[in-house]
């Protein structure tokens, strides 16, 4: 029996089979796997998903451990054990906006991706907000009026300089982390810690 890996489609799938690479992992299968959405490699099986999807399948223990941001986590708060942070994935959520904004006496309005980050992260700091849901790209929003400001995950920060927007504060830094099943952590601890003990780095991350 072999431990089944969910990993979260696009850049973080790439970003993990080179952190394979470099503990020695046969990583072929992961990269000659053209559309399929199934994979085995002689140490686990994979399979590919969205983000939120991925920790749905590790919830669900239809795969043991799951590979997913750390934005995921904490905005749908899914029932998983977190694992461990990884060395990859690093970015940070940030609010921003046009640079020299006036903000006048009504309450803020934020566009976001995350809207219980954003919430908490503003309650947190006594402040009451309109939050608005946006799925696509949230730098439209202040440019078109619908929202003075955004929060949302900034890796390089070409995205908003190139679209006329800055960022007004950094909230905190997240990564890619590993995810697991609970009751997989108990019932196949066995098959389990060899693959999660070669993930661990000395490293302190956050």
């Amino acid at each position: 029996m072999k431990p089944v890996i969910a990993l979260t489609k696009g850049r973080l799938e790439k970003q993990f089979i080179r952190f394979l690479e470099e503990r020695n992992y046969n990583v072929d299968p992961l990269l000659d796997k053209g559309r399929k959405l199934q994979v085995e490699t002689d140490q686990f099986f994979a399979f590919f998903a969205k983000g939120t999807d991925v920790a749905t399948y590790v919830e669900y223990g239809i795969a043991d451990l799951g590979i997913v941001g750390e934005d995921i986590l904490m905005e749908f708060q899914p029932d998983v054990f977190d694992l461990l942070p990884l060395p990859f994935g690093k970015c940070r959520f940030a609010i921003a906006g046009e640079p020299n904004q006036n903000p006048d006496q009504r309450k803020q309005r934020i566009a976001t991706k995350y809207p219980n980050i954003t919430t908490k992260y503003f309650r947190d700091q006594g402040k009451s907000i309109d939050i608005v849901k946006l799925e696509g790209s949230v730098e439209l929003a202040p440019l078109l009026g619908l929202a003075d400001d955004i929060v949302d995950i900034v890796e390089t920060g070409n995205t908003l300089r190139e679209n006329g927007l800055v960022v007004k504060e950094e909230m905190f830094s997240i990564s890619a982390r590993c995810i697991a099943n609970r009751t997989s952590l108990k019932l196949k601890k066995n098959i389990l810690s060899p693959l999660i003990d070669s993930f661990w780095i000395e490293e302190v991350i956050k």
